[in-house]
């Protein structure tokens, strides 16, 4: 009798011991384990973090990082951490959390506008993915890949075309411009290349001349008629004489894009570079900007026309005034020049 009760006490303790366990296991596993107030918060992991570095990183967003660890350490975790972007939400328990870091990396949209420059289009993505600006623009530039794949120094920021894309955050700067090629030959499918078949211009020349349009009028409606008229001077071998190409050009012989230039001057068209297109005739060797798809657009299905000639239209801004004649458009240039005058733009 005495012996029953010995082992009755005995295996009570053990069910007390058990349970207890159990309840430990259970409250490190499933207890909501979070410290922030907001609904949500994301935690950007960098690549080749440490635990130590991870642990920095999500200390401040857990109640009790002694469980999160022992939980983290059973689903092995430590020894895997995986970088990118994740969401925790208020209330998650320690399961959750890890099996989110595991495998949840969430997509960001990385989104850039026209460009001038490598080094401004490196900086943009820069700030919306891990890869530091330095990396990227090393990619973009990288004489191997540009030759491999059809561009040069002056034509690469072609291959950019300005848009919404989806990355995970940690994606590498060379990862980022590879998918950009991709993106790059998804574009010139088969209607825009039958398109650029028929104007006789190459995919580059084709963005080089959208590049102009681009920074001739920020009115889409309008880029239709101006790529119209820039490809009726091509096809009656006249200069193409942008004012973009030329203050372009003055800004890459100065070395500074962020120069602002108002008005282009006489002495301006003298400026003895390439993509000065009162000086040298046909499409400059690169784009003087990232035109936008409406732009390239405008150059694949201009708008069919006589006009040869434009100037700013100061009675309706944004706008141009067309001329089939040279006559016609120095009259309409009157207004304008008289109109520049009074606003006392010397640069």
């Amino acid at each position: 009798m005495y012996i029953k009760k010995i082992l009755l006490i005995i295996v009570l303790l053990g069910l007390i011991a058990g349970g207890a366990f159990a309840y430990l296991i259970y409250n490190a596993l499933f207890s909501p384990n979070t410290a922030f107030n907001n609904k949500e918060a994301y935690i950007f992991i960098p690549t080749g973090s440490s635990y130590d570095d991870f642990t920095n990183l999500v200390a401040p967003l857990l109640s009790d990082m002694e469980t999160f660890e022992a939980v983290a350490k059973r689903k092995k975790y430590i020894d895997n951490i995986k970088p990118g972007k994740y969401l925790l939400k208020k209330g998650m328990n320690n399961n959750e959390i890890v099996n989110t870091l595991r495998s949840k990396n969430i997509p960001v949209n990385v989104s850039y506008n026209t460009q001038e420059t490598m080094e401004k289009l490196a900086g943009r993505v820069s700030s919306q993915i891990e890869a530091d600006s330095i990396s990227l623009l090393k990619a973009f530039t990288d004489p191997e890949f540009l030759q491999e794949n059809g561009f040069t120094g002056d034509t690469g920021l072609s291959m950019f075309i300005p848009n919404s894309y989806e990355f995970f955050w940690n994606t590498s700067a060379t990862g980022f411009r590879d998918r950009m090629r991709k993106e790059y030959l998804r574009f010139w499918n088969d209607d825009r290349l039958k398109n650029a078949e028929v104007l006789d211009l190459t995919q580059i020349q084709v963005i080089s001349l959208a590049s102009i349009v681009q920074k001739e009028t920020a009115k889409v409606n309008e880029r239709p008629r101006v790529a119209g008229l820039y490809l009726n001077r091509l096809k009656k071998n006249m200069l193409l004489q942008a004012d973009p190409t030329v203050i372009y050009a003055l800004k890459r012989e100065l070395g500074n894009f962020d120069t602002v230039i108002k008005r282009v001057l006489y002495k301006d068209l003298e400026l003895n570079s390439p993509y000065n297109t009162y000086k040298y005739a046909g499409i400059p060797p690169g784009p003087i900007t990232m035109p936008d798809i409406s732009a390239i657009d405008a150059v694949l299905k201009p708008e069919k026309h006589d006009y040869y000639y434009m100037v700013a239209n100061v009675e309706d801004f944004g706008y141009h005034k067309f001329a089939t004649n040279l006559a016609q458009h120095n009259r309409n240039k009157v207004q304008y020049i008289r109109w520049i005058n009074e606003q006392n733009i010397n640069r």
